[in-house]
């Protein structure tokens, strides 16, 4: 879980409207076209509501075809597994760091997008090395001097509407470059007359 950061290259501290989103995304998708190339880490537990938000996106994505998710609501990337999976992640692979973060109240529900590192635990004092090209980090609740009871109280309703965003934002993206790929090798395959 990640804090409300206001450091780095962050695009927006503020919630993207879901075509900003998608914008963001869409920058990323025309860098990096080859889904297999991507690896997804969706970083959170399942037994913590707004700590889920990350698993709940891998889970997602992973139905939705993605080949390379790590972090999902079967297998989880909390803190104890970040480590090591960051070790297994193939050293030209493009790494999107999927997160949930507390912020403050009216910041609740929004999303920040970096092009950059995630730094995972740090509103929990933990230091977990940073992970990540891009990032997204959700805005699940509010900070406060009780972060972790902050994660259990979250409203999972609010929690799986956020993730359902993400997912939509990134499929929309990767979509849009197949068809523009598409309509282009359609283009070059016609015989000029």
């Amino acid at each position: 879980m990640n804090s409300n950061r206001t450091q780095g290259r962050c695009r927006a501290t503020e919630k993207l409207a879901k075509s900003e989103i998608e914008q963001f995304f869409e920058t990323v998708a025309e860098r990096h076209v080859n889904r297999s190339g991507i690896v997804f880490i969706c970083i959170g537990s399942d037994r913590s509501t707004g700590d889920s938000f990350g698993p709940l996106v891998g889970t997602m994505l992973q139905e939705n075809g993605w080949p390379n998710v790590i972090g999902t609501l079967e297998k989880p990337c909390d803190a104890h597994a970040i480590e090591r999976a960051v070790q297994e992640i193939h050293k030209d692979a493009i790494v999107i760091a999927i997160d949930a973060c507390l912020g403050k109240q009216a910041s609740v529900g929004r999303f920040i997008v970096t092009e950059g590192p995630l730094q995972p635990g740090k509103a929990i004092g933990r230091r977990l090395p940073a992970i990540g090209q891009y990032s997204i980090a959700g805005v699940v609740n509010t900070n406060g001097p009780k972060a972790y009871w902050m994660l259990q109280t979250t409203s999972l309703y609010q929690v799986i509407q956020m993730a359902k965003e993400a997912v939509s934002a990134i499929h929309s993206a990767w979509s849009k470059q197949t068809d523009m790929q598409d309509k282009q090798n359609h283009h070059s395959q016609i015989p000029y007359v």
